[in-house]
Parts: structure tokens; sequence; C-alpha cells
């Protein structure tokens, strides 16, 4: 049998499929500028005059702009293909950017503030989720898992990570409203690199007439209902970084009164990441290995639901002890990255024509976790304390374990008949 790796660059080879890898580095910059306010907007904002609950609302505007262009960033790249999808996040962000920048934060005009950020905020899910979807179309099926990996490796690495020590170089050097002027250039670049220098060709036919793209677009819903698999893994998408947007609300007052500081959690938190980065790549290669379902379970729904309850026991039992709670939020972080493989198993749930939809799906559960993390804080922190939450969270992610056993491929169903037959 012929080796097929023989003719594979060094880019196919450790997974990043080599027609599209300036797709990937367009992502990483314009996550990059996407994200460089994200550390530090909502205290500037308070010192500059708003209140605590006031930034709450803005960003909760922004999360829901997210989860509707991440629902539909799916279809719309097979109504419009992904480059004029990725070019309509481009135009997005860079609206709401310069009106929030240029015109509602100079003279604190709250009641601007709320629509431009809202209006940013269908930039990037448009842009980086629609990119996503173009990689699990032109990504062959025993690669799939680990190019999903890179992609969540490119785009948390510029969201969390570049985003955030880009700023806290240039904040000191050219102040907070330069800095956020900038993000328009590396949101710039990146567009450049992933649209105009990948020349990958999207093969699929685009859907020309109205009904036929308004089809597409109604796909988004009714993929649920034809393919109930599909709504149950935009669920577990939902459960799987909820607790991300969670934890900053309460976990750092809780590590307080165990005599871990705000400054030692924050390096914890930037631990968690490196962590997660790292774990991202190394997850779709697990994924290929030992089944894509298998890593989301175990590695990623279980791994959590334990590490989850460790990060409220372990300063307890330890006496606050900073270098074990690094180390349980190091794993908490790893384990997170578990759910990678989710992206390849989500769209080979569905045949080729109902990809995007599936996208579609899993990416609104992906804008969903903004918001969804803080309303549970919200809701029940009041009623159950830090403890509480710590078990409600853990509690959603075995249920995400559960659920992701329903997630069985085509082939995987075709087996259990055959079993269930000669049985």
């Amino acid at each position: 049998m012929p080796d097929l790796t023989k003719n594979q660059s060094f880019l196919d080879k450790i997974g990043i499929p080599s027609h599209l890898a300036w797709g990937f580095f367009g992502v990483l910059l314009f996550m990059m500028g996407d994200g460089l306010e994200l550390a530090w907007i909502s205290p500037y904002l308070v010192e500059q005059g708003l209140s605590v609950q006031q930034t709450a609302v803005l960003t909760t505007s922004y999360g829901v702009t997210i989860a509707i262009a991440a629902w539909f960033s799916g279809v719309l790249v097979e109504a419009i293909g992904p480059r004029k999808t990725m070019s309509l996040g481009v135009i997005f962000y860079i609206i709401g950017h310069a009106l929030f920048v240029g015109i509602a934060i100079p003279d604190l005009n709250y009641g601007l503030m709320i629509p431009t950020y809202a209006l940013r905020g269908f930039g990037y899910p448009l842009f980086a989720y629609a990119f996503l979807v173009w990689v699990t179309y032109r990504t062959p099926q025993h690669q799939l898992g680990k190019a999903v990996g890179w992609f969540w490796f490119v785009f948390t690495a510029g969201l969390s990570v570049l985003g955030a020590y880009y700023s806290s170089w240039s904040i000191s050097m050219i102040g907070h409203t330069a800095t956020l002027w900038s993000a328009i250039f590396w949101v710039l670049i990146g567009a450049f690199f992933a649209i105009v220098v990948n020349r990958d060709k999207f093969e699929m036919e685009v859907k020309s007439s109205e009904g036929s793209k308004s089809k597409e677009l109604l796909k988004g819903i009714t993929i649920v209902k034809k393919e109930p698999k599909v709504g149950i893994a935009g669920i577990v998408r939902v459960i799987n970084q909820a607790s991300q947007y969670a934890f900053p609300l309460f976990l750092p007052l809780y590590l307080a009164d165990q005599g871990i500081s705000t400054s030692t959690w924050l390096n914890i938190w930037g631990t968690i990441f490196i962590a997660n980065i790292a774990v991202n790549l190394a997850s779709g290669y697990i994924g290929d290995k030992f089944g894509w379902r298998n890593t989301v379970t175990w590695l990623g729904a279980v791994g959590c639901g334990v590490f989850t309850l460790m990060l409220f026991y372990t300063p307890q039992i330890f006496d606050g002890n900073v270098f074990l709670v690094g180390v349980v939020g190091f794993l908490w972080g790893a384990c997170l990255a578990g759910f990678v493989p989710l992206s390849a198993l989500t769209p080979s749930l569905v045949g080729d024509g109902d990809k995007g939809a599936a996208m579609s799906i899993l990416n609104l559960g992906a804008g969903l976790c903004v918001f969804v993390g803080p309303a549970l804080v919200a809701l029940f922190y009041d009623l159950v304390d830090t403890q509480g939450m710590m078990w409600i969270l853990a509690i959603l992610y075995f249920v995400a374990a559960i659920l992701s056993r329903f997630l069985k491929l085509p082939e995987e169903e075709g087996k259990d008949e055959v079993v269930g037959k000669s049985a």
C-alpha cells in the first residue's frame, strides 16, 4: 500500500491543511485585534464614570449579537460563500468599533455605547466561525480533528493571549484610546491574509436565487428537527464554556477569602489558558486516535466536572495553597480543550449539504456561552453561594458527558445495528 504521507507538506503533517494556512494566520491576527480590550475595557469604563451594572449590560448586549452572528455564520457560508461572510464580519466590526471608540466613548454616551458595541459583536463570529466552516468542508476526514484543534489554537491565542499581551504594552506606550484604534489595524491585516492571501477555492456551489438563500438560512433552525443530534451537540457546546464566563464573576471573591489575592488569581487564569491553548492541539490528535466522541465525553465533560469541584475544595483542604490551586486550574483549562473535537464531530453527523447548518448550531452554542454563564450566576449565586455554583456547573458538565454519548457518527450507528441483528 502506498505511503500517502510522502507527498504531504510539513503543515499537513502537523495537522494544518496547507491550502488554508494563510487563513489560520489571518484568524490569529484578526482575533488579536478583536480581543485586545477584553481584559480591561470594563474597569476602564468604570474609571471613566460608568457603573459596574452598566458595563455588565454593555457586555451582555455584546454577547447577544455574538450568539446571533455565530448562529448564522455556517448557513451564510452555504448561502453566499465563506469570503463574503468573512468580509461581512470585517465590515460589521470596523463600523461598530469606529463608532464605539470615536463617538460613544469620548462623550461617555451610554445610549450609543450599547448599540455600537453590540454591532461590533457581529464581527468575529462571522469572520472566524465562517472560516471554521471553510475548514470543515475543505479538510480530509482523517485530518479534521487536528485541523479544528489548530483553529481553536489560533483563535484562543489571538483572543485571550496575544491581545492581552499587546494591550499591556501598548496602553503604557500610547494610551487606552490609541490602543483601541489600533485594533482596526490588526483586524484588517488578519482579514487580508485570511480572505485575500488565502487562495483556497471553496468548491460548494453558491446558491444564487433569493429563495434558495432564504432556504439555506432557515436550515440554521430546521436542522435541529431533521437531525436532533445536532441540537444535542449545540447544548454540549453551551455547557463547554459557560463556566469560563461564570468563574470570573464570583471565584476571585471566594479565593480572596482563602488568602489568594486577585492579582494571583489573574496569574492562575492566565495559566489556565496557556494549558487550554496547548491542549487545543493535543485534543485534535487524541480525538483522531481515540475517537472524537470519547474525547469530548471523558477528557472534556468528565474532566471539567471533576476539576470544577476541585477548584472549590482544594483551597479549603490545603489552606489556600497557590501552587495546588494553580495546578488544578491548569488541569481544568486542559480539560476545557477536550471539547475541541465537537467541531469535527458535529458536521460529520450530517450529510455534505447540511454541514454549514450543523456548524451554525454549534457556533450558536459558542455564542450563547458568553451570557449563559453570567446568567447562571445572576440567577443562583445569591441562593446557593460559591459552593452551590460550583456544584451546578460541575453537574452541567456531567450532563454534557451523558448527552455526548448520543453523538454517534452514521458509521457507528450502522455498527450498532449490525451488532443488534447478530445478537
